[in-house]
């Protein structure tokens, strides 16, 4: 995979994941590697993202299902160029401040940032990196389309989560997406207060609504939010939100043409069928009847995800995966306001039918 090596790789993933439960343990081997996977022209960690959405992605899935999305995994990570491997610093380190790491994102020296950013990790611990982080990328959302926060959410999410291994990777990943990015300056908080729910609602409403690429990144950007909510003060969450408001600018709620959702059983053959001929209400006429029920909403998201796995032709792009993501998040959190899980499901059939 790290040379590209697009016959071997598939063949020794097919070989390596031949027995009962290794396709999991193979995806979980890969983390060193998808954080130097790339995506160019852009600059945005997509890669390492989506290794991390796999994660989240894995409930829906049997575990006869799982090894057709890490082969589409590896397949990605395989073709595409890799971040080179920077040296990592030995001895020990001096004390660092965050405001070293803007200094050194400043200047543009991606190996420097990588060596304090693990520095301040043996400092302070994940949390507080991750802290800080977040906050640094949340300045940037409008330069980014949100990358800033959502890569950077999913990449730290991965690094925490994953204990068993040397977060240097990661931490080399990010110094090289920040500098790339300038992203050196952390704002000033914005604002102490939430919203009120009935305005947090209205809002993401807004942002399941319209198509493309830089709408789905309305939706994506608040799905990282909530997923690292917990390592943020409320004053900092509130501050987040109010990050993604301004994102979102003066986007006005689009209303789609209504969908009726479909309340007989769907099988997964039919609504595959309708997702390869881009028959994109009938899709969602599958998946509107699914959302009422826990067990509704399991199957929709194994719908999705084994659709994406079937439909796969050899290049992916990878907010179908991230995107997916987003929008089950959406489903699974608001299952009671129809309207926001049916928006956040259209805006991504949409996006999915029209890229395939």
């Amino acid at each position: 995979m790290n040379e590209s090596d697009k016959d071997a790789a598939p063949a020794l993933a097919r070989k390596e994941m031949a027995g009962k439960g290794r396709a999991w343990a193979v995806h979980l081997s890969l983390f060193p590697l998808a954080q130097r996977v790339l995506n160019p022209p852009f600059i945005n960690p997509h890669l390492p993202k989506m290794y991390r959405i796999c994660r989240e992605l894995l409930p829906y899935l049997s575990e006869g299902e799982v090894p057709a999305l890490v082969r589409l995994e590896i397949n990605e990570f395989t073709q595409r160029p890799k971040l080179r491997e920077f040296p990592k610093p030995q001895g020990r380190t001096s004390s660092v401040s965050f405001p070293d790491i803007e200094t050194a994102i400043k200047d543009g020296d991606p190996e420097r940032v990588a060596a304090l950013l693990n520095a301040f990790l043996k400092q302070k611990r994940e949390a507080e990196m991750a802290r800080n982080l977040l906050l640094l990328g949340s300045g940037y959302l409008d330069q980014s389309l949100g990358h800033s926060v959502s890569c950077t959410a999913f990449i730290l999410l991965e690094m925490i989560e994953r204990s068993d291994q040397d977060p240097w990777p990661a931490l080399s990943r990010l110094a090289q997406y920040f500098c790339e990015g300038r992203f050196h300056t952390t704002p000033a908080l914005r604002g102490k207060a939430l919203p009120s729910e009935q305005a947090l609602n209205r809002h993401l409403l807004r942002a399941t609504s319209g198509d493309g690429i830089v709408n789905l990144h309305h939706t994506i950007t608040r799905y990282a939010i909530e997923r690292v909510r917990h390592l943020l003060s409320e004053e900092e969450y509130a501050h987040m939100i109010s990050c993604w408001v301004g994102f979102m600018g003066a986007k006005r709620l689009k209303t789609p043409s209504p969908i009726s959702p479909s309340e007989a059983l769907t099988e997964y053959e039919g609504f595959r069928q309708h997702l390869s001929n881009r028959a994109e209400k009938p899709a969602l006429s599958c998946l509107g009847g699914m959302t009422s029920s826990k067990e509704g909403r399991q199957r929709l998201g194994r719908y999705l995800i084994k659709g994406i796995c079937d439909l796969y032709q050899g290049n992916y792009d990878p907010h179908f995966l991230t995107g997916l993501g987003s929008a089950l998040w959406v489903v699974n959190s608001y299952w009671d306001r129809p309207a926001i899980a049916i928006s956040a499901l259209r805006q991504y059939v949409n996006y999915f039918s029209s890229r395939r």
